[in-house]
């Protein structure tokens, strides 16, 4: 009960917020379904006509329908970039089948005779298409439509993670900051989307089954397909094209990442008046994010030292801030990229097992892990796996090989450790819920992991188009120290303030902020 009153009073005291985010959720999404509508349409009229077309086409949709949605949103982003248009394409190829299949299936259960006494009156194929075979058609078509749209209204919570937007964004923002409600508002209003949406087009299809409608019955195809094309050239417009003079910042999933979006907006927006949009959260952070500055779609985003060296640069040594001048002027000379602000933090990785576990095999170090590591499960965020110096690197530097690893976003590795889900996870030194988690850190014996301190990637593009924004963004050098990020990351995470709060507040003690 506690928990629905917490969600009410997001809804009221952050309406605006959940506003934009429906409107992109309907943009994205209703694109998407106008797309497949004329698309769709299309090709379950052509397999009908020529029917030899129909099991291969079919067999092809059906194939794309198989392919899991992250897997699809991933493959679509080397060619598309992040952001609304791989979203709208994804969502596009998820459409397709039931569209089609509807649409085909429709038009195969008009009686032939309907369609020889159409013709035999002179109508034209076109003239028997649209007046007798799709109007005697639309109920198989409209059901088809309606399990369409559902689908891709619900389907389309998952976009942010590429970067796109919708109310997703709400739903990841909550899984990251350990924040329920938030994940429960932003699941709670795609259901009412999509069930208003179905409800709408109940109501539509009862209309065309009324037999005193002929008349609308015989246009609902003409003004089926120009919505479906106003939906689509509407929404493409806007997730192709809509982009403003502004400075798009882009943020990795985490809260301190979501803090440090905020300060930039706040900051920017208050001393250069320009517009700051952030693209919040984005999936698989720097592997994805960096690929977006490449390609214009993102302007800035924080980013760390040693996730520069090894992830961007591919450098295979590891990372000491020594190498800072090497790091800088590479990024300038192959990607046309600055760093600037500097804040002061080093957000490093660690290792932190549970005390009971700690405890019973008594672990004090990572070296100590290696006689334990068969019995534990170690938990981590996705791209931690995958990173040049993440988990395979770690396991060859000690010599660990644990019984089982299990990939967490990163709001739900306290919670599993607390579970007794996991026995050991990877920290960072400025996280939030560490203070109050029951577990040891343990010592690097080694110093495997290298320096991570936090700054801010630039276009230099960017900067040459706002000239003051080079000087704007140096006077952020310094100003957090690893413990102020940590007590930001707490006032998140465990008291439950949203990040743009919890950066104002901090921003204008400082002083930086009027």
């Amino acid at each position: 009960m506690e928990l629905l009153q917490t969600v009410f009073f997001i809804f009221a005291e952050r309406s605006a917020f959940f506003l934009q985010l429906m409107i992109e959720h309907l943009w994205i999404s209703g694109a998407a379904i106008g797309i497949a509508i004329v698309l769709g349409g299309a090709a379950g009229i052509l397999i009908h006509r020529y029917e030899r077309a129909a099991a291969p086409t079919l067999g092809m949709v059906n194939f794309l329908y198989t392919i899991p949605s992250i897997s699809m949103l991933g493959f679509l982003i080397p060619f598309f970039g992040i952001g609304n248009r791989s979203a709208i394409i994804a969502l596009t190829v998820y459409a397709l089948l039931p569209m089609v299949r509807a649409t085909h299936t429709g038009l195969a259960q008009v009686r032939p005779s309907l369609r020889e006494a159409a013709a035999s009156l002179g109508g034209s194929t076109l003239h028997v298409l649209t007046r007798v075979q799709i109007p005697v058609a639309m109920p198989i078509i409209m059901s088809g439509i309606r399990n369409m749209v559902i689908m891709t209204i619900a389907l389309a919570g998952i976009a942010s993670f590429i970067g796109a937007g919708g109310l997703g964004v709400a739903i990841y923002r909550g899984i990251t900051t350990n924040n329920p409600a938030l994940t429960i508002a932003g699941s709670l209003l795609i259901a009412i989307l999509a069930l208003a949406a179905d409800g709408i087009l109940g109501w539509a299809e009862r209309r065309m089954a009324e037999p005193s409608q002929e008349r609308e019955i015989s246009r609902t195809p003409y003004a089926a397909a120009a919505a479906a094309l106003l939906i689509a050239v509407s929404g493409v417009t806007y997730g192709f094209f809509g982009k403003a003079d502004v400075i798009h910042i882009a943020t990795k999933p985490m809260t301190e990442q979501l803090i440090m979006g905020e300060m930039l907006k706040l900051v920017i927006e208050q001393h250069t008046g320009l517009e700051a949009r952030i693209t919040a959260g984005v999936g698989g952070g720097t592997s994805n994010i960096h690929p977006g500055m490449e390609s214009g779609a993102f302007d800035i985003y924080p980013e760390y030292t040693g996730t520069g060296w090894n992830m961007v640069l591919k450098e295979e040594s590891k990372y000491s801030e020594d190498l800072f001048p090497q790091l800088t002027a590479e990024y300038e000379r192959r990607f046309h990229m600055r760093w600037l602000g500097m804040y002061g933090f080093n957000d490093t990785f660690g290792i932190a097992v549970r005390r009971e576990v700690a405890e019973k095999y008594d672990l004090h170090s990572y070296s100590d892990l290696r006689r334990a590591a068969p019995d534990l499960t170690f938990g981590a965020e996705y791209d931690f796996f995958e990173r040049a110096d993440g988990y395979p690197a770690l396991c060859k530097a000690y010599d660990l090989h644990f019984g089982r690893t299990v990939d967490l976003d990163i709001g739900l590795k306290y919670q599993a450790l607390a579970n007794n889900q996991i026995d050991v996870m990877i920290v960072f030194t400025t996280d939030g819920q560490l203070a109050a988690a029951d577990a040891v850190v343990l010592t690097d014996d080694r110093n495997f992991f290298p320096s991570y301190r936090c700054g801010n990637v630039v276009r230099a593009e960017v900067l040459e188009r706002h000239p003051g924004l080079a000087d704007l963004l140096e006077k952020l050098t310094g100003i957090i120290s690893d413990e102020e990020m940590a007590a930001m990351n707490y006032a998140v995470e465990t008291e439950g303030r949203e990040p743009r709060a919890a950066a104002e507040e901090f921003l204008r003690a400082k002083g930086i902020l009027n």
